[in-house]
């Protein structure tokens, strides 16, 4: 079998083809010296970045591939497959292959690891062992090894679903749609295609866990859905409570986090653990003491009534126009690497003040174009020093970057911790 791409996710189903008995060679473009050493440690053939030529021959004879997270839609694998009979793979495929236990989904632009985090978590409080598979650390060929598990809450990207042989998870949650990832899709609709795959494998209509405030996504949703994000869907918000059904799950004023995306994530991770095997208590006492994920709208330190707030995942412009949202009037730093968006939609927020930072720093200001104060940054240093002085005297600071961080960092993790560090080195100034 071929394994396209021998990352975290290609390293794990070399493993596991390995340790069930099956050849396996792995094309990787650009591997690392530890990469390199990992496939002769699994005994596999590895072929670094064929020749045009040389796919027909790699797929001569070869009945499956699995595609790994992230390959681009021109990478020249797809054009030589599509002249095969050979069919491709993501990893659920295999897992799913391999293991038959339940498993429920979620997908959508922003949101998807808080949902799934919290799913987990009303699971793990209802005594259902759960664990988040796929698009984390964990990717499902490596999670169904745990026999423990009762139910995988399989976070769904875009990348996987567009390759999937047959996507079965149910219920499954689609929690919004904006335009990403146009640097490895070939086109809007492509993405939107495949995040529609989510609903494949539902059991029911009913398993199809929708947000129908958003456009798209209600464009998609089968009747007899369960819905959620409006005044009247299945699950809702009314009178300050949010409710399921008949049943009240929470008041709004005791939960942690009452921004508008997370009063639609909390619905949305409510609707799918219920119908899971949650119950009611759970999924209460989740959410009340629930106060949100790293590098996501987090509070990182105040000084000098200046609030400095880490929203390093704002890798879309969707994303950084709902922080935008939930804490008007921030002074924003944005930039670093666009994965072929279309930043001009920020200009439709109203930040006091803008810092504009990375390659995508220009982008930035042409999106504002002169609407508010804008200065540039250099560095994350220079953009917090910046960022507070414009805020001085009852400010917020707030990092939602609305593109990848590659062009600095190696992740929007490590981007958020250096922004972190700059922040607590202001405290050790006071």
């Amino acid at each position: 079998m071929l394994v396209l791409g021998l990352g975290v996710t290609g390293r794990a189903v070399a493993r596991s083809l390995r340790a069930r008995g099956h050849d396996v060679v792995a094309v990787d473009d650009n591997p690392e010296l530890a990469t390199i050493e990992y496939a002769k440690s699994l005994g596999i053939e590895l072929v670094i970045a064929p020749e045009l030529s040389d796919w027909s021959y790699l797929l001569e004879g070869c009945e499956e591939a699995v595609v790994s997270p992230g390959i681009s839609d021109d990478h020249p694998f797809f054009a030589a497959a599509g002249r095969t009979e050979v069919t491709l793979l993501d990893e659920y495929d295999l897992a799913t292959r391999w293991d038959v236990r339940r498993r429920c989904a979620v997908t959508g632009t922003n949101g998807k690891t808080t949902v799934v985090t919290l799913i987990v978590a009303m699971l793990e409080q209802s005594g259902v062992r759960a664990a988040a598979a796929a698009n984390t650390d964990t990717p499902m060929v490596a999670a169904i090894d745990d026999v423990e598990i009762e139910v995988f809450v399989v976070e769904a990207s875009s990348f996987r679903l567009a390759h999937v042989h047959r996507f079965s998870a149910s219920p499954s949650a689609w929690i919004n749609f904006s335009p990403d990832h146009l640097d490895i899709h070939s086109c809007l609709d492509s993405y939107e295609a495949a995040k529609a795959r989510i609903w494949e494998g539902i059991d029911s209509p009913a398993d199809a866990v929708a947000n129908l405030a958003d456009p798209v996504v209600a464009g998609h949703t089968p009747a007899g859905s369960t819905g959620f994000g409006l005044p009247d869907s299945y699950c809702r918000i009314h009178e300050g409570r949010l409710l399921h059904g008949d049943d009240e799950v929470i008041e709004i004023a005791s939960m942690p986090r009452q921004l508008p995306h997370d009063l639609l994530n909390a619905q949305a991770a409510t609707a799918v653990a219920m119908r899971s095997g949650a119950n009611l208590e759970a999924c209460t006492k989740v959410l009340n003491d629930f106060s949100g994920l790293a590098h996501r709208m987090s509070l990182i330190a105040e000084y000098d009534g200046v609030r400095y707030v880490d929203d390093s995942k704002a890798t879309t412009p969707h994303a950084t126009l709902a922080a935008l949202a939930g804490l008007p009037g921030s002074v924003l730093i944005a930039g670093g690497r666009n994965k072929g968006l279309d930043l001009t939609v920020l200009g439709s927020s109203s930040p006091s003040c803008v810092v504009a930072i990375g390659e995508a720093a220009g982008e930035i200001e042409e999106a504002f174009g002169g609407r508010v104060p804008l200065q540039f940054a250099d560095s994350m240093a220079a953009a917090v020093a910046i960022a507070g002085e414009c805020a001085a005297g009852g400010g917020t600071v707030l990092l939602s970057p609305a593109c990848a961080s590659f062009d600095w960092y190696a992740s929007y993790t490590e981007r958020g911790l250096d922004f972190a560090r700059v922040v607590a080195a202001i405290g050790e100034t006071r």
